[in-house]
């Protein structure tokens, strides 16, 4: 019951107090990130760990400079990891075939899975967390800062520290504008309204819509957040990470 109140209770964490965490709960917590489900066991995925005080504030200039990453005392930076792997399987008289999306993909699942299992176990000790969406943005910049070898790709960041904020919860959904039983049924103009009336009827939404002096919250999703000039820069650099790194092999 205590790992399910950690979960609907989760709050995203962006100002945090610089108190160290114990090693031995940080060893925790990644023990239950290692305990998450796992493709075939290959547990093909691996995390970068930062604590000294200038990588994290060379890694926020990285991040877009978002103050929480040198605020907070650790950074976990989630890897697909196919390196490892691939190493065992050659010093074993066995010949890999990783070198394609489709392995990416599967090691891109594994990590995230980690992340959120670190992610809880994080919470229910007390401590705040905020996953950081500018790791894919700046995957090539990573690697290099990292020196992460062919076959390893940052796939997401948790920030990790104490709270210094009590935010509350924020907004979601609605259940049923998220389940499909049986089939997949798709949405009307009507469900659509319905689904997102409690989102654009909130005060924030409003505050948000003034300040960028645009129409609807939609809006500002598509013209100043994920524009679609962004979304085919990054998706480029991303692309070409990934290949540099040795997944984009297309060949039998």
């Amino acid at each position: 019951m205590q790992t399910l109140e950690t979960l609907l209770n989760h709050k995203t964490i962006r100002n945090y107090k610089s108190d160290p965490i114990p090693q031995e709960m940080l060893d925790t917590i990644l023990e239950a990130g290692f305990r998450a489900s796992t493709t075939g066991n290959m547990q093909v995925y691996s995390v970068v760990v930062t604590r000294d005080e200038q990588k994290r504030k060379d890694l926020c200039k990285l991040h877009f400079n978002q103050k929480m990453v040198e605020q907070a005392p650790v950074l976990l930076t989630f890897c697909a990891d196919f390196n490892r792997f691939n190493k065992w399987c050659e010093q074993r008289n066995a010949n890999p075939g990783y070198d394609n999306f489709l392995s990416f993909f599967t090691a891109a699942i594994d990590a995230l899975l980690v992340a959120q299992n670190a992610a809880v176990a994080a919470e229910a000790y007390g401590l705040g967390i905020c996953y950081l969406g500018t790791t894919t943005y700046q995957a090539d910049k990573l690697i290099e800062f990292f020196n992460l070898p062919k076959g390893v790709v940052p796939i997401t960041t948790l920030v990790v520290g104490y709270p210094a904020e009590e935010p509350g919860l924020t907004d979601r959904l609605p259940a049923k504008g998220l389940i499909h039983n049986e089939t997949y049924r798709d949405y009307s103009p009507q469900d659509i309204d319905q689904i997102y009336k409690e989102k654009e009827s909130l005060p924030l939404t409003a505050r948000l819509i003034e300040e960028n002096q645009l129409e609807n919250l939609a809006q500002i999703f598509t013209q100043k957040r994920y524009t679609h000039k962004d979304n085919v820069h990054f998706s480029k650099v991303f692309l070409k990470a990934l290949e540099d790194q040795g997944f984009m092999n297309n060949d039998l």
